[in-house]
């Protein structure tokens, strides 16, 4: 029974204000009608996929958005109203919206918390403005300090830290093989290495000698020439296709490699791309990254690159000291120092204390301002965003929040719900899209979202104070509200025996220093403790030590953008994001069991643009557009399987190019997507649309659920083995043509975890997750547990970063880093059996 408190028109029972929506139909939403409270702290909660973030962010946040850019210029106003569709009658009461979503980081080595925060630009301020400089260096201002700008970096490394040099080595890694064998394996792959390949036998160079028989000088040519020859390639004649002669410009290995690291915005294309460089720390700055002049100012007796890669916790009680030292009134000043001088470092301080303040209250305090967002999780990202809204100083706005308790361990949910009541307090309303059970139970108001995912949710089952949804017979949230672990729901209550040890030792990552660890075999282990103890640089020192030493990566974070996905992880000595030089740990195996494969399921998007979905993600597209192809009316046509691939002419839309939306770009305002005009998001042309297969286009079949589709496909069994997986996921509500721009990091997780799930390999596995139950329903987390527990019983080895208590309940092992964050953690406090575990981790 749906329960919705009866509220007065513009308010609630009480007569306080509330929005009112009205009428909400995006995605599966089912003509809404609720009221939510304003000035309130409001959780919005049901199990995934059923309708929870359509309703907070798509709509109430969307209509807030729309309503804004009607106050824009009309030119901008008649690209933006295509784009932005919340899809509702009306929605009364609504003040401006404020979105914190969970987002991955931009894959950038100069993107860092400092910028994320602002507080970077206040720090150079600070050096600028207030620093001792030597005698013979004149002031500089701000932009002198930071690596990112021409007058602040290393000249020799532009700001990187490091230097990368191809060499012959790196960039021919194995001489015994010839050209055409693909000696060169710093090329492109695809049709740009051909390119190159049939350049260089056009200039009359042998490629089908072995590399290391070729004279010294016409290999230096090769990889390290900067002349850029344009000659006319005649391709060998294809059997299948007429190959025309074209003009071809030929680009040296080594230019090639230095043009992808500095222009690149793919982090697949530059990880590749440094596989093929030696990278030394830069000789002139030793990795500092800043200028040399720049260096030598200090304030506090640090130089600014030493401030910033202080842990925030460190940095600001130094800050707070030199604060309360600052004369005030009529305090005498030294000499040199104006009163002007002090009253802007009494500014620029008070502003750092309080942004910094935020983040140590918010669990960041682990964090420096140096750190490179792509080190960072999504969920310590969005408590960055979070901080920086705190400082807004705004008031009488919605904050809408995605699950603002990712990656929290249960005590620092604690401070992070203060912050939020504290938002409350200054006269704004949050609204956080939630599945903690701590963190629900903590909110003023609950809105509960279902009964099911996709089209069985899409309705308000209950509006109301807590204690009233306990009383709501169709809600699957109420069944975990006060008991949020069933074990017997996941898998049976003994606990495993090894089946052999996996030793990883010399770990050095971040705040991991020589850290050894066993991991047992044939089992589930849990790696736990507080935010920033070192839990997701632990997973990462195991990934390397075993990609590395015993097995072949197969799932890397290479596969998020599609591009050169070769399946390589990032080996020894390579220089990850930001020039951190990373160094492999070592890796041993004893027992039975031990992995021949590793994969590692991350939360990555599947691809950046809605060109990539589920159904090509998971590879069953290629078996449906066999079918497509083998009908009656394509084989009149003579349409093959190529036909019915929206990313060939023949087939496609070509308004959208087979995308099924368009993209608006516009000045001083982010790019979207809208669906598009031409094929109404169909994707396809209306001649391949009038190929049907069991009654359905290709365009009706990516329009089907996974659940739907599961029944038109029972009998194709290719096709049906991926739909099983993702069903026993908890993902049978998503459509087969989802968008990977529209998919959350939990689903691309699943998604990943499903795609591997329908290969038929027998081999033995070790799976490397990182918190695959982040934004999952607790009945959900049963049912991605469920699964992980039947791989185990397969014969695999599973480690899971994790908070959950059901995850930690079923461990068969549990590993606790900690005591504290950052410096003040990275340390093996405990590792054993659930039960023998610690008791912070057992809670």
């Amino acid at each position: 029974m749906v329960h919705v408190p009866s509220l007065s028109k513009n308010g609630c029972e009480d007569g306080r204000v509330s929005i009112h929506v009205h009428g909400a139909r995006l995605h599966n939403l089912r003509d809404v009608d609720v009221e939510i409270p304003r000035n309130q702290l409001v959780a919005i909660t049901g199990v995934s996929g059923s309708g929870k973030s359509s309703l907070a962010f798509g709509t109430i946040h969307g209509e807030a958005q729309r309503r804004y850019f009607d106050s824009v210029a009309p030119f901008a106003r008649r690209l933006i109203h295509t784009a932005i569709d919340p899809q509702v009658r009306d929605i009364t009461g609504l003040p401006p919206a404020v979105a914190i979503e969970q987002r991955p980081a931009a894959p950038s080595s100069r993107s860092s918390v400092g910028t994320i925060t602002t507080t970077g630009n206040t720090l150079r301020m600070l050096w600028s403005r207030s620093g001792d400089y030597p005698d013979d260096v004149e002031p500089m201002d701000s932009d002198h300090f930071s690596p990112n700008t021409a007058v602040g970096a290393c000249p020799e490394c532009s700001g990187l830290g490091v230097v990368h040099r191809p060499t012959e080595a790196s960039m021919v890694p194995d001489p015994s093989l010839s050209i055409a064998e693909g000696a060169i394996a710093a090329w492109p792959g695809a049709w740009l290495g051909k390119n190159y390949r049939d350049i260089i036998a056009t200039l009359g160079h042998d490629i089908d000698a072995p590399w290391r028989k070729l004279p010294q000088e016409t290999r230096d040519w090769i990889l390290f020439t900067d002349e850029q020859p344009v000659v006319t390639v005649v391709p060998t004649r294809d059997a299948d296709r007429i190959n025309r002669p074209y003009q071809g410009t030929y680009s040296s290995a080594a230019r090639y490699v230095l043009r992808t690291l500095s222009e690149t915005k793919s982090a697949t294309q530059r990880r590749r791309a440094l596989r093929f460089v030696e990278t030394t720390p830069c000789a002139v700055c030793h990795g500092r990254r800043l200028n040399p002049d720049a260096l030598r100012v200090t304030w506090q007796d640090l130089a600014i690159d030493e401030a910033q890669h202080l842990p925030v916790g460190d940095l600001l009680p130094i800050l707070r000291r030199r604060l309360a030292e600052l004369p005030h009134g009529d305090q005498p000043l030294h000499a040199e120092r104006s009163r002007a001088v002090v009253a802007a470092e009494r500014l620029l301080l008070t502003d750092l204390v309080s942004r910094l303040d935020v983040l140590v209250t918010l669990g960041l305090g682990h964090l420096d301002l140096a750190r490179p967002t792509p080190s960072v999780s999504t969920g310590e990202l969005q408590r960055l965003r979070l901080a920086t809204a705190l400082r807004s100083g705004l008031y009488g706005v919605v904050y809408v929040l995605d699950e603002p308790s990712a990656g929290l361990h249960p005590q620092d949910v604690v401070p992070l719900l203060e912050v939020l009541r504290g938002l409350v307090e200054a006269g704004n309303s949050v609204l956080v899209v939630e599945h903690d059970m701590a963190v629900v139970g903590a909110c003023d108001w609950v809105v509960d979202v279902g009964p099911g995912a996709g089209s069985q949710g899409g309705q308000v089952l209950y509006s109301g104070l807590l204690d009233g949804l306990a009383e709501v017979a169709g809600s699957v949230t109420a069944h975990y509200l006060h008991d949020p672990v069933h074990p017997a729901d996941i898998r049976e209550a003994a606990t495993r025996d090894p089946s052999g040890w996996l030793t990883v030792t010399g770990i050095e990552r971040h705040n991991l220093h020589g850290v050894a660890v066993e991991v047992p075999l044939g089992a589930l282990t849990v790696v736990t403790g507080v935010s920033g103890s070192g839990k997701t640089s632990l997973l990462h020192g195991i990934l390397e030590a075993v990609g590395d030493r015993l097995a072949r990566v197969e799932i890397t974070e290479e596969e998020s953008d599609g591009e050169y996905s070769d399946g390589q992880g990032q080996g020894a000595g390579l220089a990850g994001e930001g020039g951190e030089v990373v160094v492999a740990a070592e890796a041993s195996a004893t027992g039975t069991g031990a992995p021949t494969r590793v994969v590692q399921v991350t939360q990555r998007p599947i691809g950046r643009t809605p060109r990539s979905n589920l159904a090509t993600y998971t590879g069953l597209f290629d078996h449906v557009r066999k079918l497509f192809a083998a009908t009656r009316t394509a084989r009149e046509r003579g349409f093959t399987a190529g036909r019915f691939s929206f990313n060939t002419a023949a087939g496609r839309c070509e308004t959208c190019q087979g995308e099924g939306a368009v993209s608006v770009e516009l000045l001083f305002l982010p790019g979207t997507y809208s669906t598009c005009p031409t094929c109404g998001g169909a994707r396809y042309n209306p001649e391949t649309l009038e190929v049907t297969w069991s009654g359905r286009s290709i365009a009706d079949v990516l329009a089907l659920t996974v659940t739907d589709a599961l029944e038109v496909f029972a009998d194709e069994q290719p096709v049906r083995r991926a739909l099983a997986a993702l069903e026993a996921l908890g993902l049978g509500y998503l459509s087969l043509g989802q968008s990977a721009t529209e998919l959350s990091g939990g689903e691309a997780q699943r998604i990943k975890l499903a795609t591997e799930l329908q290969k038929e390999r027998r081999s033995p596995t070790l799976y490397l997750m990182d918190e695959p139950t982040s934004g999952l329903h607790p009945a959900d987390v049963h049912r991605l547990l469920a699964t992980l527990h039947a791989l185990v019983d397969a014969g695999h080895t599973v480690v899971l970063v994790e908070h959950d208590p059901a995850a930690l309940a079923t461990a068969d092992w549990v590993m606790e880093l900690g005591p504290g964050s950052g410096e003040a953690g990275g340390v093996v406090m405990t590792a054993g059996l659930v039960a023998a575990a610690g008791s912070e981790s057992a809670t």
